[in-house]
């Protein structure tokens, strides 16, 4: 099977760099980031965590291992696709990319980053490329590794639905996914998967 990532109606797909290219791509490399150990596991900054593990059962791959000098990450391999798991911590999020490409080198525009977003409503997600990190400590970590912006992004969104008063970020990214909020977001994954993901056969 080939996948490609393609636009969810009514969610954004940007590409300020080049226009001209069509809003279908096909990635090489998709990183999940969060934060490592069991204290972080499980928190609603994990979300790139969530999706990657996600994607491993759905495909059922094996750990191919940890790499780098550092080990700043895991990473599973499926055909000539690499799905990696940040084992940085968010800020330094661009180690584990920069390990992740001694593995397999790509363009900027063959990755994807996936990644939490506190702007987003849960059960919502937004795929885009070429923009600024808007704070994300993980995603401008990327940018200044990488050196440019022109990377995929897939923002899963994390704030609740029906809070009466925007909250800040940082008063609940931290914290462990309640039940209910487990349950939307697996579904919200599945969906990611099941609509961003074709199965194309030769």
């Amino acid at each position: 099977y080939k996948y490609f990532l393609r636009g969810k109606p009514g969610n954004e797909i940007m590409n300020p760099t080049t226009p001209s290219k069509p809003n279908k791509i096909a990635p090489k490399l998709i990183l999940g980031l969060g934060n490592p150990g069991q204290r972080f596991e499980s928190t609603y900054h994990n979300a790139g965590h969530l999706f990657i593990d996600y994607l491993v059962h759905k495909l059922n791959l094996e750990e191919k291992g940890e790499s780098g000098s550092k080990k700043a990450l895991i990473y599973f391999k499926y055909k000539e696709k690499f799905f990696c798991k940040s084992l940085a911590f968010m800020n330094l999020s661009g180690v584990a990319l920069k390990d992740a490409l001694k593995i397999r080198k790509v363009r900027p525009e063959e990755i994807l980053i996936a990644h939490d977003d506190s702007d987003i409503k849960i059960g919502s997600y937004k795929l885009s490329i070429g923009k600024n990190s808007a704070g994300h400590k993980g995603v401008d970590s990327i940018i200044k590794t990488l050196g440019s912006k022109n990377f995929w992004r897939l923002r899963i969104g994390i704030r609740p639905a029906n809070e009466k008063k925007r909250s800040k970020a940082e008063t609940f990214v931290l914290k462990k996914i309640n039940p209910a909020h487990r349950k939307i977001l697996y579904s919200t994954l599945g969906g990611i998967i099941e609509k961003l993901i074709e199965k194309e056969t030769p």
